[in-house]
């Protein structure tokens, strides 16, 4: 295997990790037996949802009592809208009722059973252009290669996760395409590890996420996904994400205005990440779990697919592309 394939597979299992984190139609399934026990008074199939905490929780008496009430309450459930999954365990499904509007939030154990039920009053979706409207450059300098970008699970691995429907992996390379000179062992070796990171465009710093330790090279740490990051707010309902930055090397604060270019910090290897690399996405709140992504495009980007080089006045980058910014 070649240094640029082996590099390749090791950020290829990072993605395939992250994808793997429950997509959608796995809690629809179960929402959708849920509700038709609901509507059917089936409270022994209900029970059989549940897992042995949620049982032991919400006992067979004490869950018929709950579910006959709330369909006294609120009638049926009529229709069940497409829910939105909030990683890393479960889902919220609007469920609208004969006398009511509810969000139906499930959590799922690794045997799709019912972990957690929640229903409160519907929240309405916080509004998310369908492109960004600040103009964007790339946040770097320099030559770099697009690991996960487009619009289809085939070419972005962040594609069923909502927040990150439209987010790019950036790769540093050299001119043969490699990201990383020697056997790639350690963070050193590569060539984004250390990398100035930039500003998209201006902005007010919403959120800083430090004090994650830089990876070794192909040992992920799930526990602190984004390592250590930076929101910025553009406008009202676009978030600039940018993560993995190199532990200690974040340079601006909470509440920090901000201008395109400027310095945030240093490219590193934190958080759910195999090898050092940049993650950016855009999305409409800083509040991740609650966030829907935007497709975004950049402004005067170089782009070079299979041998021939064109400048792209807006630009959306797609795996396999090499960029830089004009």
């Amino acid at each position: 295997m070649t240094q640029r394939r082996a590099a390749a597979a090791i950020l290829l299992a990072w993605a395939l990790a992250a994808f793997a984190a429950e997509p959608l139609e796995r809690f629809g399934k179960v929402a959708e037996r849920l509700v038709e026990a609901i509507n059917d008074g089936d409270y022994v199939h209900i029970d059989a949802a549940f897992n042995q905490e949620m049982r032991e929780a919400l006992p067979p008496e004490r869950s018929e009592a709950f579910f006959r009430n709330l369909v006294t309450d609120f009638g049926k459930i009529e229709t069940l809208e497409p829910g939105r999954f909030v990683p890393p365990d479960h889902a919220v499904f609007p469920a609208r009722f004969e006398r009511g509007l509810l969000d139906m939030t499930i959590t799922l154990d690794n045997e799709d059973q019912i972990a957690g039920l929640l229903l409160l009053p519907h929240t309405e979706d916080i509004p998310a252009p369908e492109r960004n409207t600040v103009p964007l450059r790339l946040p770097f300098e320099g030559l770099w290669f697009v690991f996960w970008g487009g619009d289809t699970r085939d070419l972005n691995q962040h594609h069923d996760t909502p927040n990150q429907r439209h987010a790019f992996d950036f790769l540093a390379v050299d001119e043969a395409g490699k990201s990383h000179a020697g056997e790639g062992k350690a963070n050193e070796d590569y060539y984004a590890f250390g990398r100035k990171i930039l500003a998209p465009a201006d902005g007010v710093v919403t959120d800083v996420i430090e004090g994650v330790r830089d990876n070794r090279p192909a040992s992920m740490n799930p526990y602190s996904g984004l390592g250590n990051a930076v929101f910025i707010r553009h406008a009202e309902h676009e978030i600039s994400v940018l993560a993995h930055f190199k532990l200690g090397s974040i340079t601006v604060k909470v509440g920090e205005k901000v201008k395109a270019g400027q310095g945030l910090g240093l490219c590193g290897n934190s958080g759910n990440s195999s090898e050092p690399h940049l993650h950016y996405h855009l999305q409409n709140t800083p509040v991740m779990q609650d966030a829907t992504g935007i497709k975004c495009s950049f402004s005067d980007v170089k782009v070079t697919r299979a041998g021939k080089t064109r400048l792209e006045p807006r630009y959306s980058p797609i795996k396999g592309d090499r960029v830089e910014p004009q």
